[in-house]
């Protein structure tokens, strides 16, 4: 007999409350499945977006194995793209769907990559900071209820951290270098702040997917004890080495044992994710000639695997 749909309802969540792991050929509510594909997806157009900002400095970077670290850092964020993409096909999208969405500009992706980075000191911060602050939103998702995300998770924290040494000693390097370097590298850190901390989202107040992803454990913690776990983290580094934080009103708190610390604005952030921040245009625009000009590769890729298949 076919089971009604508060039964399967009602089994899904018991497993998810078990803890089990959701595979593709399992039943799950749409809603669930359309959160994921946004989740994944956007998170893989992050990753490929993420290249443009520090993939500029590959020509300019100081020194021969600077060039090659920031080289291979750039690579592992495609990779990690196209992993997020390949999790997200198994839901039933395709790539082709999704990379039309990004171009199109219809899709989201993550804040931070829409900032400017004018300085050498820019590729540490993003390395620091931001991939510190992804490491610990990634690690969370590395629980996440559905098998393909989750396994993805583990593999791309694993690169990621490597990611964060990298530009820990670039930002180390500067803070032991001449007066204008450490202003160089203060600079970059105060301006990707609040840009970083705006990467783990809204409040949850605020936020029209988190309650629900919470529920089915697509993430298994909040927004703001994510980001919390990032100031907590990050705030020592960056006094260790000598600098300031950009929040001057930032405190540890010895009741709560967390650094209290001044809310982003959220509505910048609004801004931004819609298409309205410093370097939106910029960015889509090279992914759009990216696309275009690597089109006859895909094309030719096309015409093999017909010729493959009718030849089988």
């Amino acid at each position: 007999m076919d089971r009604t749909y508060d039964e399967k309802l009602a089994d899904f969540e018991a497993r998810v409350g078990r803890g089990e792991k959701i595979e593709p050929g399992d039943w799950m509510p749409e809603e669930y499945r359309k959160n994921l594909i946004r989740m994944m997806s956007q998170h893989a157009h992050s990753e490929i977006v993420g290249q443009l900002p520090e993939g500029k400095w590959i020509p300019y970077a100081p020194g021969f194995r600077r060039k090659l670290t920031l080289v291979a850092k750039v690579q592992d964020e495609a990779g990690h793209g196209q992993l997020l993409y390949r999790a997200a096909e198994t839901l039933g999208k395709s790539r082709e769907d999704m990379m039309e969405e990004l171009l199109s500009g219809k899709a989201k992706y993550a804040n931070v990559f829409n900032y400017p980075t004018p300085t050498w000191a820019d590729v540490g911060v993003i390395g620091w900071l931001v991939d510190t602050a992804a490491v610990i939103n990634q690690t969370m998702l590395a629980q996440s209820s559905y098998g393909p995300y989750a396994r993805a998770m583990k593999r791309i924290c694993y690169e990621e951290s490597f990611h964060i040494k990298q530009g820990y000693d670039i930002i180390a390097a500067l803070a032991r270098g001449t007066p204008e370097q450490r202003k160089m590298a203060q600079d970059s850190i105060d301006r990707w702040w609040y840009p970083t901390l705006m990467m783990s989202g809204p409040p949850d107040s605020l936020s029209v997917h988190s309650q629900q992803a919470l529920k089915w454990r697509i993430k298994t913690k909040s927004n703001e004890q994510v980001r919390q776990e990032f100031v907590d983290h990050i705030v020592p580094q960056i006094r260790a080495l000598g600098f300031e934080v950009a929040d001057k009103d930032c405190s540890y708190d010895k009741t709560s044992g967390h650094y209290r610390y001044t809310q982003p604005d959220w509505e910048e952030l609004k801004r931004v994710i819609n298409g309205d921040g410093p370097c939106n245009k910029e960015r889509l625009d090279a992914r759009r000639k990216t696309h275009e000009d690597g089109r006859w590769v895909r094309e030719a890729l096309a015409v093999k695997g017909r010729k493959s298949a009718e030849a089988a």
